[in-house]
């Protein structure tokens, strides 16, 4: 499976991003043309959720999660090391998610592949960047 990646960061893997002095690092990541039937689905999309956040070996703190009518869903799982969360317009079987972490524990990747998969995104787009860059790194610099 292919992951498109923009022209300002190619080829920069999220192992990559850590290397940089940086408190955190964050994934963007847009779920185009999903074939799951359960983008309305508030359940599954939690459960989905905080199974990825598993799945990186992060530690959830809470989920909540909002169903809007007639359609979409907003969620954000809450972990120690930041959050997870998502966006849905399942008219669009479009899904927008967000993967922020500090430290080096959570495995980004694998809660990235993990997303893809479970909503059946035939058009992926990830965008990775190191946060907090002046914090992590030489304060002279």
């Amino acid at each position: 499976m292919n992951i498109a990646q923009p022209a300002s960061l190619p080829g920069l893997s999220t192992a990559a991003l850590r290397e940089h002095a940086s408190i955190g690092t964050q994934v963007v990541l847009d779920l185009y043309e999903c074939a799951t039937e359960h983008l309305n689905d508030i359940e599954w999309v939690e459960r989905t959720m905080l199974n990825a956040a598993r799945a990186a070996h992060a530690t959830i703190v809470e989920s909540v999660f909002h169903k809007f009518a007639p359609w979409g869903i907003s969620g954000t799982v809450i972990i120690a090391e930041s959050h997870l969360a998502i966006h849905i317009w399942p008219e669009h079987r479009y899904a927008a998610v967000d993967v922020f972490t500090c430290g080096g524990t959570v495995q980004l990747d694998t809660a990235v592949r993990y997303l893809i998969k479970a909503f059946g995104s035939t058009a992926p787009v990830q965008r990775s960047m190191p946060r907090g860059e002046r914090i992590g790194g030489d304060p002279n610099g």
